[in-house]
């Protein structure tokens, strides 16, 4: 996996409204896998940090948990991506 395709996969990672279901759409990866390349790929107290938002009911990790009103996973100020990668403002 390209450093590209893995700092995409830690940034959607951390942002709240994106689903670890998402992240398997575009890259394959379950959430099992995103937890160990999370783990891998960050500081240690940075993953604890992450997995503590994950598991704290601010974050909307997972689709059972989501408000059903939300039916997206991108960001409103995110803008088009384009092969994995985001255009910088």
């Amino acid at each position: 996996m390209e450093q590209t395709e893995i700092d995409r996969i830690i940034e959607m990672a951390w942002e709240d409204r994106t689903p670890f279901e998402a992240i398997k759409i575009q890259f394959g990866l379950t959430e099992t896998e995103v937890i160990a390349l999370m783990r891998k790929q960050l500081k240690r107290s940075s993953f604890i940090m992450w997995r503590k938002r994950v598991n704290s009911g601010v974050s909307q990790k997972h689709l059972q948990k989501r408000n059903p009103e939300i039916d997206r996973f991108k960001s409103r100020m995110q803008k088009t991506i384009s092969s994995n990668k985001i255009s910088k403002r």
